[in-house]
C-alpha cells in the first residue's frame, strides 16, 4: 500500500508542476526521519527553484496550497527551506492495507504480467566434483531469494543451473581415479551409487592437487585428461559422465534441504557437443571480436582485446609488455593453442543461447531417474523428451557468481559487444557476492588446526583444494542437531515425532537462510553456529519467534471473540473506531506498526533495484521488533473496551500475514510453535 501511494504522490506532483510551470523535473521521494513529519517527503522544490529562480520555501508553499487532493493522503505541509511532506490517511491507509494482505497473505509467485519479458536467472553453478560447500550455499540462497522477488513482482523468471561437466576440475577427479587411486568403470559407478560420493571425491580433489603440484610434468596429463572429457570420447569422458551426474544429484539433495529448485540444468558437454560453440567461434571471428596471436606468449590461441577498464587484469593471459605492449596488452584467451576452449569461450556462446542470438537449442530431458511432470529438466545433446517448456530467449540474465568472476563476467559482455549485441550486454547482469569464512570459533567446533597467527583474526578463509571449508550437508545436520536440542528442551512432548521434525526442520532453514541473506553482497560472511541459531537479535529464529507469538495471540483472540475474527465486525464508518485509535499522538504507536506492515512492496522493490536481498531481511526484523513493542504495550486479550480489542485484534492478523508473506519471500517456513 506505502508503494502504490508513494507512486501516486509522484505522478499527481509530476502532473501539477509540469501544469502550473510548463516544466518537468527529476522529483524522488523518502521517508522522513520522524513520524512528525508525515510519511512521505520530497525536496523537488529545491531543483524546481533553480529552474524558475524562486526561493524553493516559497515554491513549496505555492504547490501544498494549490494541489488538488490525492485520494490516500489527508495532507500535505512545507518543512525546512522548502520540502514538501506528506499525510496519509491513517485510516484509509489501514483499511487498505488489511484488504491487500487478505489477497497475498502467503509471499507466493503472483501471476506473471501478460506479455512480460523472460528473466534468467543462473545460480548455484557448482563444480560437479566434490560435495557442496557454505560459500555454494550463500549462492544458492542468494539466487533463489532474487528470483522469490521477481516472481511475486509479476515477473517471468527462468532459474537455471549450469553444469560444468567437462571442466578442469572434473578432469581433476578423473584424473585421480585413472591414475592416483586406479579404478575402473564399474568401480567408479559402484562408488558413484554409494551415499557420500560426493565427500569422497571431495578428499580425492584434494589429494590431486596436492599430487598435480609435486611433479609438474603431470599437468600434461591433465590437459590430455580435459580434452578427451571435451571431445567426449575414451574412459575419461565416460567417468566425467559417471562422476559429474552423481555429484550433481548429491548437489540438487543438499540444497533441497533448503527449499531450492531450479527449472533447467545446463551442462557444458552438450553446449560443446551440439557445436554452439562452433557456431559462436565463426560469429567471432567473421565480426572481427577476437584475433589468432601470431607471436607472444599467446601465440596460436585466438584471443578478445578487453576495455583498458576491465578489472582484474592480473587474471588475463596477456603476453609480458615487451612482446606485444599494444595489441595483447588487454587480451583474454578464448581458444587455447591446442585447440581447447576456454570456459570463458564457452561460457559467449551459452549466453548467446540465454538471449535466443544462437538460433540453435538443445535437446531436453528429466534429470536422473525421475520421468514425471516433477523432475528438473536438463539440457542433453540427443533427442529426448517430447514436448518441454521453452527454455532461454531471456530478456535480461542475471549471474549469481561470486566477486572474484567479475572479471570472466566482463569478458561475456565484452563477447557480446563485439559481436554487435550491445542491448543484451547491458542487460547481461553480474549478480556478485563475496565469500563465506568461519569464526574462529566455529572453525575450532568444526576440528581445524587454527595457526597463531591466524587466533585474532575476526575470520578464518576456507579452501576447497586444500580441502578445508564446511561441507553444505554437515553444516545443514549441525544445525538440525542444535535446533533438535532447543525444540526437546522447550518441548519435550514433540521429541522424536513428526511435528517435532517439521519444527527443527523449520528453525535449521530459517535459521541458515536469513544468516546467508542478512549481510549486503559485498561483506564477507564470517559464519558462526551460535550466532545463526540465536532466538535473540536478527536472526531467523527471532522473527519466526514473532509469528508463533503472533499466531497464538491471534488463535486466542478468535477464540475469545469469534464475532470480531479478522476485524470484520469494525465499521470505521459507523463507529469511527479505527480513527480514534490512529489519533495523531495517542495512535502514534499504533499507526508506526501499520506503516511498516503496509511497506512489504516498497522493501521488495528496494530489494530488487539495489539487488540487496539483505534489505528484506532487515524489514523482517524490523516488523518482528515492531510487534514485540507492540505486544508488550499493549493489553490486546485482557482490552475491556470490545471495539479496540478488536481492533488490536486486527493489527494482530496484519502483522501475521506480512511477516508469514516476508518469510515466504526469503524461503522461510513459519513454524506454528517454537
Amino acid at each position: 500500500m506505502y508503494k502504490a501511494l508513494e507512486e501516486r504522490v509522484r505522478k499527481t506532483l509530476l502532473h501539477h508542476i509540469h501544469e502550473r510551470y510548463k516544466t518537468d523535473v527529476p522529483l524522488v521521494t523518502e521517508r522522513p526521519p520522524e513520524l512528525s513529519m508525515g510519511e512521505i517527503a520530497s525536496p523537488v522544490c529545491f531543483e524546481l527553484a533553480k529552474r524558475l529562480k524562486k526561493p524553493p520555501r516559497a515554491l513549496a508553499q505555492e504547490i501544498a496550497n494549490s494541489l488538488k487532493p490525492i485520494p490516500g493522503v489527508a495532507r500535505v505541509e512545507v518543512a525546512g527551506g522548502g520540502y514538501l511532506n506528506v499525510f496519509i490517511d491513517r485510516a484509509g491507509f489501514f483499511r487498505a492495507t488489511c484488504e491487500e494482505a487478505s489477497k497475498e497473505s502467503t509471499g507466493a509467485p503472483v501471476a506473471a504480467v501478460p506479455g512480460a519479458h523472460k528473466v534468467i536467472v543462473e545460480h548455484t553453478s557448482i563444480n560437479p566434483n566434490k560435495a557442496a560447500h557454505i560459500g555454494h550455499l550463500r549462492n544458492a540462497v542468494l539466487g533463489d531469494t532474487f528470483a522469490r522477488l521477481l516472481r511475486y513482482t509479476g515477473h517471468r523468471v527462468e532459474v537455471q543451473n549450469y553444469i560444468d561437466n567437462t571442466g578442469v576440475q572434473v578432469a581433476d577427479v578423473v584424473l585421480g581415479f585413472l591414475h592416483l587411486e586406479p579404478q575402473s568403470l564399474d568401480e567408479v559407478r559402484g562408488l558413484a551409487a554409494a551415499p557420500k560420493f560426493d565427500y569422497v571425491c571431495w578428499d580425492l580433489y584434494t589429494r590431486v592437487t596436492q599430487w598435480l603440484a609435486e611433479d609438474k610434468s603431470r599437468l600434461r596429463m591433465r590437459a590430455d585428461t580435459l580434452k578427451q572429457i571435451e571431445e567426449g570420447h575414451g574412459a575419461a569422458a565416460q567417468m566425467a559422465e559417471i562422476v559429474a551426474t552423481a555429484i550433481v544429484d548429491r548437489h540438487l539433495k543438499t540444497v533441497g534441504r533448503l527449499g531450492i529448485g531450479y527449472d533447467l540444468l545446463t551442462r557444458e558437454s552438450d553446449v560443446l557437443h551440439l557445436k554452439f560453440w562452433d557456431s559462436a567461434f565463426e560469429m567471432l571471428k567473421q565480426r572481427g571480436a577476437i584475433q589468432l596471436a601470431t607471436s607472444g606468449k599467446n601465440q596460436g590461441c585466438w584471443v578478445m582485446q578487453l576495455p583498458s577498464n576491465a578489472e582484474n587484469p592480473a587474471e588475463t593471459a596477456a603476453p609480458a609488455p615487451e612482446e606485444e605492449p599494444s595489441e595483447l596488452a588487454e587480451a583474454k584467451i578464448i581458444v587455447r593453442s591446442n585447440g581447447t576452449v576456454t570456459y570463458v569461450g564457452k561460457d559467449i556462446a551459452y549466453h548467446l543461447w540465454k538471449f535466443g542470438l544462437l538460433r540453435k537449442d538443445f535437446y531436453y530431458r528429466r534429470f536422473g531417474q525421475s520421468k514425471d511432470e516433477t523432475g528438473v529438466w536438463v539440457t542433453s545433446s540427443v533427442p529426448g523428451a517430447g514436448s518441454h517448456p521453452e527454455f532461454g530467449h531471456a530478456r535480461e540474465v542475471y549471474n549469481v557468481i561470486d566477486a572474484r568472476q567479475a572479471y570472466p563476467q566482463q569478458v561475456v559482455a565484452a563477447g557480446l559487444r563485439g559481436l554487435g549485441y550491445t542491448e543484451p550486454a547491458d542487460r547481461l547482469k553480474h549478480f556478485s557476492y563475496n565469500v563465506v569464512a568461519l569464526t574462529p570459533r566455529c572453525a575450532r567446533e568444526l576440528g581445524y588446526e587454527i595457526p597463531e597467527e591466524d587466533a585474532k583474526k575476526p575470520y578464518i578463509e576456507v579452501s576447497g583444494r586444500k580441502g578445508q571449508g564446511v561441507k553444505a550437508d554437515d553444516l545443514i545436520d549441525r544445525l538440525e542437531a542444535s535446533a533438535g536440542k532447543e525444540v526437546e528442551s522447550r518441548h519435550p512432548e514433540l521429541a522424536g515425532t513428526a511435528e517435532g521434525r517439521q519444527m527443527v526442520d523449520a528453525i535449521s532453514k530459517g535459521a541458515l537462510r536469513y544468516f546467508l541473506l542478512r549481510y549486503t553482497r559485498s561483506t564477507v560472511i564470517a559464519f558462526d553456529f551460535h550466532d545463526a541459531l540465536s532466538f535473540e537479535g536478527e536472526t531467523g529464529p527471532y522473527v519466526q519467534y514473532a509469528v508463533v507469538r503472533v499466531q497464538g495471540i491471534w488463535r486466542k483472540g478468535a477464540e475469545r471473540d469469534p464475532q470480531f475474527a479478522g476485524g470484520d465486525a469494525i465499521d470505521p464508518a459507523e463507529h469511527g473506531t479505527v480513527e480514534r485509535f490512529l489519533a495523531p499522538g495517542a495512535g502514534d504507536d499504533l499507526w508506526e506498526l501499520i506503516a511498516l506492515a503496509g511497506s512489504l512492496d516498497a522493501r521488495v522493490e528496494a530489494a530488487l533495484t539495489a539487488q540487496e536481498p539483505a534489505f528484506l531481511t532487515r524489514y523482517a526484523f524490523e516488523l518482528a521488533q515492531a510487534f514485540n513493542v507492540f505486544y508488550h504495550k499493549h493489553h490486546i486479550l485482557s482490552e475491556e473496551d470490545p471495539w479496540k480489542r478488536a481492533f488490536l485484534l486486527k493489527l494482530v492478523w496484519l502483522a501475521r500475514q506480512q511477516l508469514v508473506a516476508t518469510l515466504a519471500l526469503l524461503g522461510i517456513t513459519a513454524p506454528e510453535k517454537m
